[in-house]
């Protein structure tokens, strides 16, 4: 199972993961609006915030959840969950 993460955001505040993106990049939404997502790459000397809007943000979570329907039924239950308390 995946484990949750958190960024802490210079303006926005505490970030939590929606979905991997690619490698080294993550979806975060803001832990108290969830209407602001970022893109976050991380890299030795810090990480990279891009403000995604939400469809773009949503395209990216049902990539995650398509993936993982096809690896393992217990990540994508976690992973359903979670879209499901982000999206819906």
């Amino acid at each position: 199972m995946t484990n949750e993460r958190y960024l802490n955001h210079p303006t926005f505040g505490m970030l939590y993961r929606v979905a991997p993106v690619a490698e080294g990049r993550d979806l975060f939404a803001t832990l108290y609006a969830q209407r602001i997502f970022f893109v976050v790459t991380l890299q030795p000397r810090g990480a990279t915030f891009e403000v995604v809007p939400l469809m773009d943000a949503r395209h990216y979570a049902e990539q995650n959840l398509a993936r993982a329907r096809r690896e393992s039924p217990e990540v994508h239950a976690h992973w359903r969950q979670l879209f499901d308390q982000t999206f819906i």
